[in-house]
């Protein structure tokens, strides 16, 4: 995808579409506007990570640690965040993104 970020590696884990990236520790790392659209960051740890702009649309990220991420203009369609820790600290044991373009807090 043009303009995205992909193929890179961050902590020995490679950043690309459809990714399996369950349990990753990406604390602090990165991926402004990385293309992560259909990952698989189940129980990842994102703490402190910069996701300013990226793809992450139907992204599977349950029960991933988001404290402090910087998701500014991050693409969430269809993403499923069920009993992540969101950037405030909150938890939402059922939430499923169904047409969330671009995340403000």
């Amino acid at each position: 995808m043009w303009g995205y970020r992909q193929g890179m590696e961050v902590n020995g884990y490679k950043i690309e579409p459809g990714a399996n990236l369950t349990g990753a520790n990406l604390t602090g790392a990165n991926l402004r506007i990385a293309y992560l659209r259909g990952a698989n960051l189940t129980g990842a740890d994102l703490t402190g990570t910069d996701l300013k702009g990226a793809d992450l649309g139907s992204a599977k990220l349950i029960s991933a640690n988001l404290t402090n991420v910087d998701m500014e203009n991050a693409h969430l369609t269809t993403a499923d965040l069920r009993g992540a820790i969101m950037p405030d600290g909150s938890r939402h044991p059922d939430v499923v993104l169904d047409d969330v373009i671009n995340y403000k807090p």
